[in-house]
């Protein structure tokens, strides 16, 4: 079996808080992953300083 894939979340954050909250609202929202939590949510940091979410 294969390990899933990242899937990363629309948009970036100039903030760590910005991406925080929106991994808490991933975490939250069965809408986005459907009967399966997922098993890992992160912040990731671009090269040119920006935030963003990711989730397995």
């Amino acid at each position: 079996m294969s390990m899933p894939s990242w899937v990363y979340w629309a948009g970036l954050y100039d903030s760590k808080f910005e991406a925080y909250c929106a991994v808490m609202w991933v975490e939250g929202d069965k809408r986005i992953y459907g009967k399966t939590p997922p098993q890992e949510v992160e912040l990731y940091r671009t090269n040119r300083g920006k935030f963003g979410v990711r989730f397995k």
